[in-house]
């Protein structure tokens, strides 16, 4: 009997921090939501930064839709307020598909990183893609205003990179790559590992670790005060990862997610970490959907209006309450009933 009331005991006790647990993840309210880019392009793949206090959005724009076009380039958007945005820049890479834009603040200058498909002149059959074409490539500037022109990274030729962070002097990458370069039919499958690229200036790589060892995929990264690294992974269709590890990175923690979360964000607010990205539950189709990531679960905070083509969310952290974030979808129609792939943003609010 005494045991039976233990159990019984325990069991709510685990029931009543379960809960705690739960109502520990705060509500989070979106408004104004909005439209900010459309030029009749397929305009994809976004990212956020906020440098000398102005703010910053990049993505990718292509006449010719979303797949390998040597059409493709990379746009750069400022503002002051968020809310109203001007062209700052804008560029492309000689017969490479340019695609994936990420920001880097790093050593007083902002960075944009891009991964590039080398295509020739003209489309590339899928058929013919291969991660061995992969390139990345750079511009960055000193004010918002005067830019480089893209200048190629050293040591990412294979790579297809992705997402970039800083700690302790040093530039960081992911890059994923065919294992030992492999030479097949198919540039993608599951012989191909993530790396963590490091650099001393931003623009010379080498490898440093390896997040992913077979399956690899985009992959955003967090460092922690003691160097130790967080990770979301996307696995192709499958279900992503968590990932963990401390310096010097040899050993790694990999547990699977629940869910799919494609074009994956990492980042913080306030304490807490925040997964945003593409899901694929529940017969509604792919979503843009934000987390919280609570004792490595993920807590849904925020399904996006998306559709179709979507996901690649960028975010920026305005106070403890307060936050933005920007994605692109393909849910909206133009006037004549034509599809669009635009570039949206909201507001993010805690309210409890």
């Amino acid at each position: 009997m005494v045991r039976c009331l233990l159990l019984l005991l325990s069991l709510c006790l685990g029931f009543t921090c379960a809960q705690a647990q739960e109502e520990d993840a705060p509500a989070v309210k979106v408004t104004n939501i909005r439209r900010v880019f459309h030029n009749g392009e397929h305009n994809a793949f976004t990212d956020l930064v906020r440098f000398n206090e102005r703010f910053y959005l990049t993505f990718r724009s292509c006449p010719d839709g979303h797949d390998v076009h040597p059409t493709a380039s990379i746009i750069i958007l400022a503002s002051d307020d968020a809310r109203d945005w001007d062209q700052v820049h804008r560029f492309r890479v000689a017969k490479r598909d340019t695609r994936d834009p990420h920001f880097l603040v790093y050593q007083e200058k902002m960075f944009v990183y891009t991964g590039t498909w080398y295509s020739g002149g003209t489309s590339l059959p899928r058929e013919d893609y291969d991660l061995n074409k992969h390139l990345g490539y750079a511009v960055w500037s000193h004010d918002g205003v005067k830019w480089n022109s893209p200048i190629l990274l050293e040591g990412t030729f294979g790579h297809y990179i992705w997402r970039a962070n800083a700690f302790n002097g040093k530039a960081y990458l992911c890059g994923r790559r065919k294992i030992g370069f492999e030479v097949l039919k198919r540039g993608e499958g599951r012989r191909v590992e993530s790396l963590l690229l490091e650099s001393n200036d931003g623009l010379i790589w080498h490898r440093r670790a390896v997040f992913q060892e077979i399956q690899g995929d985009e992959t955003a990264f967090q460092f922690e005060p003691d160097g130790s690294i967080i990770a979301v992974g996307r696995r192709g269709g499958g279900t992503a990862q968590l990932l963990r590890s401390k310096p010097p990175y040899k050993q790694w923690d990999r547990q699977e997610l629940d869910r799919t979360i494609g074009g994956p964000l990492l980042t913080r607010w306030g304490k807490r970490y925040v997964v945003g990205g593409r899901k694929t539950i529940g017969g509604k189709g792919p979503k843009t959907s934000m987390y919280w990531l609570m004792d490595d679960r993920l807590q849904e905070f925020a399904e996006l209006p998306s559709g179709g083509d979507n996901s690649y969310p960028g975010f920026i952290e305005l106070g403890p309450t307060r936050a933005i974030m920007s994605w692109y979808s393909s849910h909206e129609k133009d006037e004549s009933g034509k599809t669009i792939t635009a570039i949206y943003m909201s507001d993010l609010q805690i309210v409890d």
